[in-house]
């Protein structure tokens, strides 16, 4: 009831469907090439939805609830596998035939109009429209093997080529506690697309695994710390995070309906904790949907999130669900964008556009102020 990627790979191509089990988000982010994704697959089996004349192969994470769905949909009259080891197994074989495509990707990203719009140019317009680098800034590149900070590595390393000013990088990868295959696909993605990697290690994940209350908000806050001190280390004075356009409008709604509060991420911010340090976020306008069609394009492959829980396969929940509130928040917004196409554009704008007189109430410096002070 298992198939492995060779003998997948030996089947004709028309004999078989591949299907991603998963969640949209996580299909969404990266999966093996032709696989459709179905996290309801066993109620399209039983509304006839699936073929019956070709094998489907099933692939969750690590090869775990597929096994199990293939069971059922074996007892429903279907020819079912699951993939062997999963989508980490695929990405574990795509990651050993890496080789160095730094060349072709780097051209990609300047030759290629679409991608020198949306991504170069908008990447160097925050850096000006938000003043995030200095001539002789260390910046350290912070990587977490996601698409996003990959991407922003290669911005980086193009805006240090046209010697605008003087400025130094560094490519800073905290491994957290990653298991051996993620591990892998860092290195190897940053062998294939030219990035110098500095690594260290940490063993915040253990120390999470033990939290039941917001381990993701823990998480968070530990690796930044983690990251602030080696960079200052290595003589850094900023970090950059990759952060994007669809992070800050998630993050203000997700304020307004979860936390009861009108905020966003910053641009910039200075370091709380660590004396001349600064966080930068130079991808602030690039769009999502944008750095997914570079990626795609480069056929690259990602992390998506590599922590203890999504290598126990939670990413494909039963109900085909996510556990994230950005995931649910990013749905919302999706589905505002049906009746309004503004909407997305209306929520950037709308944390610049505060009309002070108009509120009730307004925080300044954590300390609260009433209309009635001027009413």
């Amino acid at each position: 009831m298992e198939l492995t990627l060779k003998q997948l790979n030996e089947l004709p191509e028309d004999s078989y469907l591949l299907i991603d089990i998963r969640d949209e988000s996580s299909y969404r982010y990266g999966t093996a090439d032709g696989a459709q994704n179905l996290p309801d697959v066993c109620s399209a089996a039983k509304e006839g939805r699936l073929p019956e004349d070709r094998k489907l192969v099933l692939m969750c994470m690590n090869g775990v609830r597929s096994l199990s769905l293939a069971s059922d949909l074996r007892e429903l009259g279907y020819d079912a596998y699951s993939l062997y080891g999963g989508y980490g197994a695929w990405l574990r074989e795509n990651a050993m035939r890496r080789e160095d495509r730094s060349r072709e990707i780097e051209r990609s990203i300047i030759k290629k109009r679409i991608f020198r719009e949306k991504l170069l140019s908008r990447f160097t317009k925050a850096i000006t429209r938000y003043e995030l680098l200095q001539p002789h800034d260390r910046v350290a590149v912070c990587i977490s093997g996601g698409k996003d900070s990959m991407l922003m590595a290669k911005l980086f390393q193009e805006l240090q080529r046209q010697h605008k000013f003087p400025f130094e990088l560094v490519f800073l990868v905290m491994d957290p506690g990653y298991n051996e295959l993620n591990r892998m696909l860092i290195e190897n993605n940053a062998s294939a697309m030219g990035v110098p990697i500095t690594v260290f290690e940490t063993r915040i994940f253990d120390a999470v695994d033990r939290i039941e209350k917001s381990p993701c908000y823990l998480c968070a806050r530990m690796r930044r710390g983690y990251l602030y001190r080696q960079a200052q280390e290595l003589g850094c004075n900023k970090i950059a995070l990759g952060h994007h356009y669809d992070d800050v409008i998630e993050t203000i709604l997700m304020s307004v309906l979860w936390a009861g509060q009108i905020q966003t991420m910053m641009p910039k911010l200075h370091s709380q904790n660590f004396e001349g340090m600064e966080l930068i976020r130079p991808m602030y306008l690039i769009r999502e949907d944008d750095i997914k069609a570079w990626r795609d394009y480069n056929h690259l492959h990602f992390l998506q999130c590599a922590c203890h829980f999504t290598d126990t396969c939670s990413s494909c929940r039963e109900d085909g669900t996510s556990i994230s509130k950005r995931m649910e928040t990013k749905k919302i917004i999706e589905q505002m964008k049906k009746t309004n196409p503004f909407v997305e554009g209306n929520l950037f704008n709308s944390v610049t556009n505060v009309n002070i007189d108009m509120l009730p109430a307004y925080k300044q410096d954590g300390i609260v102020h009433s209309f009635l002070e001027k009413y």
